[in-house]
């Protein structure tokens, strides 16, 4: 052990000073750990009431003062008040009021009904009005902090001068302390805590009274994740919030919301999340694009109005929007991650617990006030019952009462000359002697008297509730039900999941150019340039093989292959290397990872997911559809798609729409018909079957699927249809009649 030491020591004024010399431990453990103690346990960490002592001597304040139920007084009478609680000056006071305030829209339950600029949440610049220029009173969702506190539901304590009583914590009705967020900064420790739905709480605290024991997946279902005051999304992670629901410790991903206005090409973000702020946003989309990382963007503004909050981006011509979000997704704070740290006192001590945990105290804490707001009315109505009793006697005699009172020559022999004349004690005898004359007559008296067994009748109930944890949790739940039916909210902040959004993916500048692309009937596939076209168009094929597919096509453009198992393979035309005619190009199926037997049966090629292009798919039992492209597209950065049309009929010909044109359709038996593409339905669903498109006879199919046909078929307006089902009409090249009379008339 180290010891102090004195050490003396002159000044140069000749003062003389003593030195201790003490251990670092020593010092700390006298000085530094109770400062450490007060941050924790009387600044900086929530009780299970959901509320700091800044908080709680506030509202408690402006409760004493009427403002439940009254008028708004000035912000600045309220801190004024205040300071008989709280000794920290008055902008501290007043700061933690704006926080409460509905103006502030800080809470998903405002405590504070507020008039005046009290600044956002959202915003770290927009600055609250002075005190004496904004006017505030109690919301009345506070009524559930308070009830039964003037019940002895709490203990009472005296203010840092002795001069007033204060409560301990506030017999909240709910679980506050899950409802309001709240985030605190002790010494060696801190607290986060996340706001959850009223309504959800609600429920999964009536869960745990009904059943202590219910298992955590149970309550995922109930309370399904965190609801913040800015709305937004929460990108839902199961393992995460199970995590949550157990320790108190992890984090939820937010993401901002957005609209996209296609006449001003702009992005609206209505909503980001609670973590992030406008400034912050700006800020680093303003650097991004001094760096030039973010050349999509024209101009952006704050355009927050008294319709709420809106950060309006200017896009370049043909941005895509949702690309461009998903970018700034990544770079920008848009999206941002929530960190959860359930720290909490229980009876004075910081305890880490999950949401789980907190509940069963608040249970715990709940029950007790409950008791103690029963039992005060049990006083109170058995000290009424005490009353009525002694009255009763008197009901025997009345005359006796009025004698003995008139008779008695000192008033201060009133009550003991009524005890001893009645049997009754001091307490009923001086409630006796305090009746007034006009009702020491019958009826009076027998009235109160009947009073008394509805008073006992009570009475046994209390006190079977009181003793009764089943009762006791019933009760509990009545309040709840009638808060989540009074108070309860829809959801601000909405779940999406990882497999519905799209990832940004750091792409590298692809360089765009114009190509002539390829497929054969074998699944080869080219991309040639101009210029090596301009060398040879002589294509080398395999034996047998032929092109069916080609056409012009930019770098950037995406190009779809669908197989013959009704499944779609995406790629980007730049992810095949530039070959010339004289090779034979790149495999599909190996290229892209294609099924075992799995072969190519046709091509898209788009720069974009255009509302009036579409898939045309014929299948050999002569039905046909019509699917839009934008059924293809997905968010995320998918490569294959099940399910691309249906398998219910193998496959007969598909071919890619950009416009209404005439297609052909020809069967094995050599007949055909053709109509304009949108006589056949358009379906939104990918698997749909279709409508029968040709008529055919049993052993017929159909076996191919042609457009540009006019100059390839001899006559061809013979074979065209206006409705559909059509009967098929026989090619003339195999019409031996025809051939017959042809070859006649050549004879002659």
């Amino acid at each position: 052990m180290a010891r102090k030491q004195k050490e003396i020591k002159r000044t140069t004024s000749g003062i003389t000073a003593e030195i201790t010399n003490q251990a670092i431990t020593d010092t700390i453990r006298t000085n530094f750990m109770p400062y450490a103690m007060y941050v924790i346990r009387d600044r900086a960490i929530p009780e299970i009431d959901g509320f700091k002592p800044s908080h709680r001597k506030l509202l408690y304040t402006m409760y004493k003062m009427g403002l439940l139920t009254g008028g708004r007084t000035k912000s600045a009478n309220v801190v004024g008040q205040t300071m008989k609680l709280n000794p920290h000056g008055d902008a501290a006071i007043y700061e933690t009021m704006v926080r409460l305030t509905r103006g502030h829209e800080a809470l998903l339950h405002p405590f504070v009904d507020s008039k005046g600029s009290f600044g956002k949440q959202y915003s770290r610049d927009m600055a609250y009005a002075a005190s004496r220029y904004t006017e505030v009173k109690l919301d009345s969702f506070c009524s559930e902090l308070f009830r039964g506190i003037d019940k002895d539901a709490v203990d009472m304590v005296d203010n840092y001068d002795a001069t007033m009583k204060e409560p301990v914590l506030l017999p909240t009705t709910f679980p506050n302390v899950l409802v309001t967020p709240n985030l605190g900064i002790a010494v060696g420790m801190t607290s986060n805590i996340c706001s959850f739905n009223l309504g959800e709480i609600c429920d999964g605290a009536i869960q745990l009274l009904r059943r202590p024991d219910t298992p955590v997946e149970k309550m995922l279902d109930i309370i399904k994740a965190p609801d913040f005051p800015g709305g937004a999304y929460i990108i839902y992670d199961r393992d995460k919030m199970r995590d949550i629901m157990q320790t108190g410790r992890g984090g939820v991903t937010l993401r901002s919301r957005y609209n996209y206005e296609k006449k001003d090409n702009c992005i609206d973000i209505t909503q980001i999340p609670y973590s992030t702020s406008i400034e912050l946003i700006m800020n680093r989309i303003t650097d991004l694009v001094k760096e030039g990382k973010l050349k999509e963007i024209v101009d952006f503004r704050d355009e927050i109005d008294l319709s709420g909050f809106k950060l309006t981006l200017d896009l370049r011509r043909g941005v895509d929007p949702d690309k461009l979000m998903t970018k700034l997704f990544k770079m920008t704070s848009l999206e941002d991650n929530f960190n959860c740290n359930f720290n909490v006192l229980i009876d004075g001590t910081p305890r880490q617990m999950g949401v789980i945990e907190i509940l069963n105290e608040w249970i715990r804490f709940r029950m007790g006030c409950v008791r103690r707001e029963l039992s005060y009315e049990l006083k109170k109505k058995k000290d009424k019952l005490h009353l009525l009793m002694g009255l009763g006697k008197i009901l025997l005699d009345i005359d006796k009462a009025i004698k003995i009172v008139r008779e008695t020559e000192l008033e201060a022999d009133v009550v003991p000359n009524l005890m001893t004349g009645f049997g009754i004690d001091e307490i009923q005898a001086e409630y006796i002697a305090e009746i007034k004359l006009r009702y020491l007559n019958r009826e009076y008296i027998i009235n109160r008297i009947k009073e008394i067994e509805t008073l006992q009748k009570e009475i046994a109930e209390l006190e079977a509730k009181i003793g009764d944890d089943i009762k006791v949790r019933e009760h509990i739940a009545n309040e709840l039900r009638e808060i989540k039916k009074k108070y309860g909210k829809p959801r601000l902040t909405q779940l999406i999941y990882p497999d519905d959004i799209e990832v940004y993916e750091p792409e590298s500048e692809v360089e765009n150019y114009n190509v002539r692309v390829y497929l054969t009937r074998d699944g080869y596939f080219k991309k040639i340039t101009p210029q090596s076209l301009r060398g040879s168009d002589v294509q080398q094929l395999k034996d047998g093989d032929v092109i069916v597919h080609e056409q012009d096509a930019e770098n950037i453009a995406e190009v779809i292959f669908f197989s013959d198992k009704a499944q779609c393979y995406k790629a980007k035309i730049d992810d095949f290397d530039n070959v010339k005619a004289s090779q034979l190009g790149d495999y599909i199926p190996a290229k892209l990872g294609f099924d075992e037997g799995e072969h190519v049966a046709a091509m898209a090629v788009l720069t974009e997911y255009r509302d009036d292009a579409y898939m045309l798919f014929v299948f050999e039992n002569g039905k046909g559809v019509r699917v839009p492209i934008s059924a293809y597209q997905t968010k995320t950065n998918r490569r294959k798609l099940t399910a691309a049309y249906s398998d219910s009929s193998p496959l007969a010909g598909a071919m890619y729409l950009t416009a209404p044109c005439e297609v052909m359709l020809v069967n094995n038996a050599n007949r055909a018909i053709s109509l304009k593409s949108e006589l056949i339905p358009e379906k939104t669903t990918r698997s749909s079957v279709g409508v029968q498109v040709m008529q055919m006879k049993r052993g017929q199919k159909v076996t191919s699927l042609m457009r540009d046909f006019e100059g390839h078929i001899a006559n061809a307006s013979k074979y065209h249809k206006i409705k559909i089902p059509a009967a098929s009409v026989l090619l003339e090249e195999y019409d031996i009649d025809k051939i017959q009379i042809k070859f006649t008339d050549e004879e002659m």
